[in-house]
This record gives C-alpha cells, structure tokens and sequence, in this order.
C-alpha cells in the first residue's frame, strides 16, 4: 500500500507559495515510493520491427494504403488522438515546470515525469509507422499543427488546481489508452497500451496522493479546486484537429465518454479521497462539496442518456452493416 500522506497539524498555507512548501515533504516521498515500484522499460521492445518497411519518398519504397493497417477503425482513431495528445509533452512539461518549479523534491518530480511521459509517443509512433497502422503523411501534419498550437492549462488557479486536474487526467488517460488497446484488433498494439496505462497508472496514483495530502492541509481550498476541476474536466488533446468528431466515434465505440468518464475516473479517485464524507470544512470547503454531490448526479443522468444514444445508433449500424 502507498505510504502515509498524513501530515502533522499546522496552519494552513495562505498562499501558492506557502502550499508549494507545505507540500514538499509529501512530494519527496511520494518520489521514492514512485522510483521504488516503477519497472523500468524499453520502447523499442514494444515495437513490430520486423513489419517494417521503406515508405514512398526519398527512399522509393512502397505508399501506405488503409487496408495495410492491423487496426480496427476505431482503433486507428483513439491511437491518433491519443498519440497526438502525448506529442504536446514539452507544453505539459512547461506548464507544470512553472507552477512547480525546477528546484527541490518538485522540480525532481517534474523531470523525471516527463521523462517517463516521454517514451509514450515515441513507443507509439513508432508502432503506428512500423505497422503502417495510419497514414504517415497525415500523422505528421496533424503532429505539426497540433503542438505548433502548444497547449495552455485551463487549472492555472492556483497549484492545487493542477494537482487536482492531474490526478484525474492521469486516470483518464490510463483508461483511454488501456481500452484503445483492447479495442485496436491488434494484440501488439494491445500489449504495448498497457504497457504504457501501466506508467499513467502510477503516475495518478503519485498525484492521488498528494491531493489527499492537499485536503489534509487545506480543506477548503483543496475542495474548491477538485469541485472546479471536475465539474469543467476537458482532456488535454481538446484542441487537437477534429478532435470533436473523433471524440463522438471514441465515444460510441466504448473507449471514453460520458459513463467510462463517471463510473471509471471520476468515482475511483473521489471514492478514495473520500471527497463526500470529508468533514471539517468551512463555508466555502462546504459549498464546493455539494456543487460537486449535484455535478456528479446530473453526469450520471447525463451518461445513462448517452447509454441509450449509443445503442440505438450501433443498431443502427449493425443493420445497415457497418
């Protein structure tokens, strides 16, 4: 089990500044435990090499067709997305760097996250070009469009916003890739997925943690932030290209939407923190724990709605044999 984030009795931070310090002990532990469980891992030993071959232009080798791709439609599209979304880590890594600073425990954490964040889309563009899974030309503009936009956070509030945002993010992500994995039709690409869920996973864990620290030491300010972050939850990739059509197939096809969104992220992480039964807090502690009860109450009407949309459409669809 995760070590104790209880920390002793003080007055709680006044300010960012004040919070990032309080802090710093919880984050220096939660590195160690970190780099105590993390299993290193090797891109390239995730990669099909061998399916690999010499693509049209400066070599003359073979243009890339759809029906050379091992995936299912819906697995070519979550993989694009998801693979683009990684491929904005310098932006991530920017913003966290500057909320978090460069120094200490968090600026350790920052690098080594981002290292680790960085295998991602080299393991997973690299399996998409070896297995001709998508058209390349394509990949590549869409890779230049997307991160000469960058990417700026909508949780510059204040730190606890971030750690609250992460700590959910990281989930959704975890699930995103594990159920594009499931869904692709390849059991290569399946295997490689979790491989990388399995990294998202211990890094929402390490940021569960510090949030749970977070409520310890500031109640009323760590509520305000998670009611925030959870009732105006975007993943990271929402300004991607099209990224609202691919969403509404990824959507249909199971992989996220609506209830894998209540039921798999939002619920794990709030059922741990206890976040309805927190007791302690103040007025305003008070008012962001029952925005938050009644966002998650309207979510859920809101996913059984989209429950029945989507099976009346994939019958559709069935019927029509598509």
């Amino acid at each position: 089990m995760p070590a104790s984030t209880s920390l002793p009795a003080q007055r709680a931070p006044q300010n960012d500044i004040q919070l990032l310090h309080a802090l710093e002990e919880v984050v220096e532990r939660e590195l160690n435990r970190h780099l105590g469980v993390f299993k290193e891992w090797m891109p390239h030993e995730y990669v099909p090499w061998s399916r690999g071959r010499d693509f049209d232009g400066a070599l003359g080798g073979e243009p890339w067709a759809p029906e050379q791709s091992p995936l299912t439609e819906v697995g070519k599209v979550s993989m694009v997305v998801n693979l683009l979304t990684e491929d904005n880590l310098p932006s991530y890594h920017h913003e966290i760097a500057t909320l978090f600073g460069r120094d200490g425990a968090w600026g350790t954490w920052v690098h080594r996250w981002t290292a680790e964040e960085a295998r991602h889309s080299m393991v997973m563009r690299d399996y998409l070009l070896a297995s001709r899974a998508v058209d390349p030309v394509a990949l590549e503009q869409a890779r230049m469009t997307h991160m000469a936009a960058g990417f700026a956070s909508d949780n510059r509030h204040s730190p606890l916003h971030t750690v609250a945002y992460v700590a959910f993010q990281e989930l959704a992500t975890r699930i995103s890739h594990r159920n594009t994995g499931h869904s692709s039709g390849d059991p290569v690409c399946d295997r490689l997925l979790a491989r990388v869920a399995l990294d998202e996973n211990l890094h929402m864990i390490f940021y569960r943690n510090l949030l749970k620290a977070a409520l310890e030491l500031a109640p009323d300010q760590a509520m305000r932030a998670v009611a925030d972050v959870v009732t105006g939850f975007r993943m990271p990739g929402h300004a991607l290209p099209g990224f609202e059509r691919a969403a509404a197939e990824i959507a249909l096809g199971g992989i996220y939407n609506l209830r894998v969104h209540h039921d798999e992220v939002l619920q794990p992480v709030l059922r741990h923190l206890k976040i309805q039964h927190l007791s302690g807090l103040g007025p305003e502690g008070l008012r962001a724990q029952e925005e938050l009860g009644e966002f998650l109450v309207s979510l859920d009407t809101q996913a059984a709605r989209f429950d029945e949309r989507r099976t009346t459409i994939l019958a559709r669809r069935a019927a029509a044999g598509r």
